[in-house]
């Protein structure tokens, strides 16, 4: 599974090489080894970013951090915060889906980086996807779950402009765990309109037994 990047995102990631000083891969008689015990050009600061990334995932917005590695990477803000921003949709995204490493490499190949930021990037994503995960989990919204069900049928049969009818009506008492808490919805319809609405929640619950729904309910776990 491929992510597909929008040319919004594809703006914001082009401004990673101009950050980290990895742009297009250099001929061989131009490449200049590492240090002995350096990094490479540009690993510290897409590092930086991508570390600046996961943090504002979990905390939300923080210009002033923007701005503080905008300073330490000698580099203005706009580029850092669309750097970020890019590198955000980049990780969360792909973490969301779970994609492998030659899915995450063909789905960044597409932005003409250097092979050694594509690596770079590749770590980045191979070292934070459970962490990001974990994050998305706590993000989501806790919905209520079902934990009983009371049900009524009444039947009119007869009213003062009409002595002879049947208009029968089913009520239900949803009882429902929200959080620590329990409530309870009043719901009140007829017997056709619950005859559809079960038949189509049978027809959700077979899509979910279907080899595409089970692919991304494991992607989902």
């Amino acid at each position: 599974m491929l992510l597909v990047l929008s040319e919004e995102q594809k703006g914001h990631l082009g401004c990673l090489p101009r950050v980290g000083g990895a742009g297009p891969a250099a001929p061989p008689s131009l490449r200049t080894a590492p240090r002995p015990g350096g990094r490479r050009p540009g690993g510290g600061a897409v590092g930086e970013l991508g570390r600046l990334a996961v943090e504002l995932l979990r905390r939300g917005a923080a210009p002033r951090a923007c701005e503080t590695a905008a300073r330490k990477l000698n580099t203005g803000v706009d580029t850092i915060q669309h750097g970020v921003e890019g590198l955000m949709y980049l990780l969360t995204e792909s973490s969301k889906l779970m994609i492998s490493e030659i899915d995450f490499q063909d789905s960044i190949r597409v932005l003409g980086f250097s092979e050694e930021l594509n690596k770079l990037l590749l770590q980045l994503y191979l070292d934070n996807r459970k962490e990001i995960r974990s994050i998305l989990s706590e993000l989501a919204p806790k919905l209520p779950s079902y934990r009983s069900l009371e049900w009524r049928l009444d039947v009119q049969l007869a009213s003062r402009s009409l002595r002879q009818q049947i208009k029968p009506a089913v009520t239900m008492k949803l009882h429902l765990n929200q959080n620590e808490d329990q409530t309870a919805q009043v719901l009140q319809t007829d017997p056709s309109t619950l005859v559809h609405l079960i038949q189509q929640l049978e027809q959700a619950l077979g899509e979910m037994k279907t080899n595409h729904c089970r692919r991304i309910a494991r992607n989902m776990k």
